[in-house]
């Protein structure tokens, strides 16, 4: 599974309780074809999410999404767009980054996944209780976008090589002819 590939599945029907954000959104309120969904989380959420992600702070965190297909089967396409400040590997200092992630999910109904073990196949994330919550897919996505080992910008690793002793077989290392 690649970084943009569907992300790892929060099984709602075992744990109903929501994260930090959540904008359950019935799926018979939505239009039948290209209804588009927003989620804009507040300051406390991104707060909380950013406490979730172990990371300083998460601000204008939006997910727009663009919902098709009939409602035993909808796509959801989007991005999840937000400003994060993480922590560099190198400096350990703080900076900000700004974050765009594509999503795209398939739901389906959980009636037509009765019966499927969903360790053989990649089957559609559930529709539970003819809901979907877009703030649990932003936040979702959000996690997938941040960078993993996050380097503030001009910074660079360099390496710490320290002066060996020499040892037994440098000279076999060395050009015919140089003797130190």
């Amino acid at each position: 599974m690649t970084r943009h590939d569907h992300p790892p599945r929060h099984d709602r029907t075992r744990d109903p309780k929501p994260g930090p954000l959540s904008r359950p959104t019935r799926i018979d309120r939505l239009r039948k074809e290209g209804s588009e969904v927003i989620v804009t989380a507040t300051p406390a959420e991104c707060l909380a999410l950013a406490a979730d992600f172990k990371i300083p702070a998460i601000r204008d965190l939006v997910g727009r999404f663009r919902v098709a297909g009939p409602s035993s089967r909808l796509i959801v396409t989007g991005t999840v767009t937000a400003l994060v400040t993480q922590t560099c590997t190198v400096s350990l200092d703080p900076f900000e980054a700004p974050v765009s992630e594509p999503a795209e999910v398939v739901f389906t109904d959980t009636d037509i996944l009765a019966g499927t073990d969903a360790e053989e196949v990649d089957v559609p994330d559930p529709i539970v209780g003819n809901t979907i919550d877009f703030g649990t897919l932003t936040a979702e996505f959000l996690a997938l976008g941040l960078d993993p080992y996050p380097r503030k910008p001009g910074i660079a690793f360099t390496p710490v090589i320290e002066d060996a002793e020499p040892g037994p077989f440098d000279p076999l290392g060395q050009p015919p002819g140089r003797q130190d």
